[in-house]
Order: C-alpha cells, then structure tokens, then sequence
C-alpha cells in the first residue's frame, strides 16, 4: 500500500481511483492508513466475500488453526467494470507496472 500511496499523485493524474482491500476490519484498516499516511479509501472484506470471489483466498494452518487471509493482488477495472489487468503475490508489491499500463492508457485516451 506504501507504494501506492507514494504513486498517488501519477494514478490520480492518469484518471485511476486507487482503492485498497483486505479482509480486516473497518478499525484495522483505519489505524493501518493513519500509521501509514495512506489517503485512498481502505475497504474491509471481513467476510471473505470478495477474496473468495476474485480467488485470492488463502488459508493458513498456524499452530493447528486455520486462518484465512487473502494474497496481494492488484487489479485493473476499467470503468465499465471490466478487469484489464491481474498482478498478484511478489507482482503486486512494486505499483510502477501498473502505474505505467494507467499512464499508458491516459495518453491512449
């Protein structure tokens, strides 16, 4: 998210909306974007919901217990909703990919 947030001003100057999700709550996600100066939306996916539906689930044995977390994506919609781009785990931890496709696609328009 970190990279994101440092990427801010060439996403929004490209015409994207940055958006973040995870499967913590709305208190978690507010106390992560205040410790982090993160100024996009945090969205929570407490249910599972929308990581199960993007397939991005991942559960984990810890000591005997299952947890469920979700892997880091980032994805591409365009504004007719449709998914242009997939960057997921190691990919999706450097933003300057996808920075350069919304740049791209800016110029293109």
């Amino acid at each position: 998210m970190r990279g994101f947030q440092e990427n801010i001003a060439k996403l929004e100057a490209a015409d994207t909306q940055v958006l973040g999700v995870s499967m913590d709550s709305p208190f978690a996600n507010f106390a992560f974007g205040q410790q982090n100066g993160v100024t996009f939306p945090l969205l929570g996916d407490m249910s599972g919901e929308t990581t199960r539906a993007y397939g991005l689930l991942n559960t984990m044995n810890i000591k005997g217990v299952k947890v469920d977390s979700a892997r880091r994506a980032t994805f591409l919609i365009n504004k007719q909703g449709k998914v242009e781009e997939v960057h997921v785990d190691s990919q999706a931890l450097d933003p300057n990919n996808i920075v350069t496709v919304c740049e791209r696609k800016k110029k293109a328009s």
